[in-house]
């Protein structure tokens, strides 16, 4: 290090053997050093869970190029936070997460390990990227992801991101040429109908198998719903201060604090 470059962490949430990681290294590669630590096995769905019970392995591993590679037994929120008290030189320029196999759009983002990973990058001030590509599939095809994964992070190097944001980039499944373009979008009011599929186990104990359907209940076309649809990756700027500062006047109007509890 020391040579000036960029250094740029890169994780993810469907393990260091994933072919969207690699995708997002070779992506990351022109762009600066990079340190690559990730999941020794998938942990989707995780969302910002850590591992507070149990002991954490790390360990580096032989992968390929000329980066520093590591798995650890924990979720993706314990990479980041491993990698910046263990294994990084100092604090890193970038972050990046991904490239996931599947979508992060809408309400995922709450689920997601991949963006949570990037939150935990934005919590600790660095400037925090998660790419999504809408293809569960392990042959999908990466490139033209790989490729806008480079736009925006090259963009996001050159003028920052505002503080205690970050963004969720989700990619439609196309090819590189069909894609339209780049929207900034907000989140769709989406949500998964869910139910839980009932079984029997072969010792006659039933389980219970999570199924359901994601059903978006918002026509708005400034959504990273109706980009997607349209042929456009959706840029969604997020942030990890839950507050709802909407509804501080209302709560205030209507009484909701006192200056004093009666018994």
């Amino acid at each position: 290090m020391g040579n000036g470059r960029p250094l740029i962490l890169v994780t993810n949430d469907d393990g260091i053997t994933a072919p969207g990681l690699h995708a997002l290294v070779n992506a990351m590669s022109a762009l600066g050093d990079l340190y690559v630590v990730a999941p020794d096995s998938p942990q989707s769905g995780m969302g910002h869970a850590i591992t507070i019970h149990n002991m954490l392995r790390l360990d580096k591993v032989e992968v390929h190029g000329d980066h520093d590679w590591y798995q650890c037994s924990g979720t993706p929120v314990d990479c980041v936070k491993i990698a910046m008290d263990k294994i990084l030189p100092r604090k890193p320029d970038l972050c990046v997460s991904g490239i996931n196999h599947g979508s992060n759009s809408s309400i995922n983002v709450i689920y997601s390990g991949t963006m949570s990973a990037a939150m935990e990058g934005a919590i600790e001030g660095i400037p925090s990227v998660g790419f999504s590509l809408l293809n569960y599939s392990l042959d999908a095809d990466f490139s033209g992801a790989a490729h806008v994964a480079r736009i925006v992070a090259s963009r996001v190097l050159e003028k920052g991101l505002p503080q205690g944001s970050l963004l969720n980039v989700n990619i439609p499944s196309l090819p590189l040429e069909d894609l339209k373009g780049i929207k900034i979008c907000r989140q769709a009011m989406a949500k998964w109908e869910e139910e839980f599929d009932e079984r029997i186990d072969p010792t006659r104990r039933k389980y219970y198998w999570l199924t359901g359907k994601f059903v978006n209940h918002d026509r708005g076309e400034d959504t990273d719903e109706w980009a997607l649809a349209n042929g456009y990756v959706s840029v969604v700027p997020v942030q990890f201060d839950f507050t709802a500062h909407h509804a501080i006047p209302f709560l205030n109007e209507q009484g909701y604090e006192l200056n004093k509890i009666a018994r």
